[in-house]
């Protein structure tokens, strides 16, 4: 059996490497020859990571608040999509939260109790 080659990346250390994908990276960028997701490949590319979490059983399990507020940052991202290109941090003022974890009080008979609603007035 022949010695293996103490050459290329696979003997490398890993930071070594990663520095020069690294290099490659910005290099690619700085040339504009790298690849950029479409909305369509990146919602694919999410797609099967996700499925493959949920296989492997790795994947996150959202409490209903954290799924309210995630439609409600989607809806408002979708919603300004043709006016500006990128989701700003700023974006809803600030008065917008996250939502806490709800644990119900010991000997409570319901798990999960849905916040109050308050009516929008109509414009009439």
């Amino acid at each position: 059996m022949a010695d293996k080659s103490k050459r290329g990346f696979g003997s490398m250390d890993i930071n070594k490497r990663r520095e020069i994908a690294s290099k490659g990276g910005k290099a690619a960028h700085a040339k504009g020859s790298a690849h950029r997701f479409t909305p369509e490949e990146a919602r694919a590319a999410g797609r099967k990571g996700g499925q493959a979490a949920h296989q492997k059983g790795t994947a996150h399990e959202f409490t209903p608040e954290e799924a309210s507020f995630a439609g409600r940052k989607g809806g408002r991202a979708a919603g300004q999509r043709e006016t500006t290109p990128e989701f700003s941090p700023q974006e809803g003022g600030g008065s917008e939260h996250r939502p806490t974890e709800h644990r119900p009080e010991e000997g409570s008979s319901s798990s999960y109790q849905a916040p109050m609603q308050t009516p929008i007035p109509s414009g009439t």
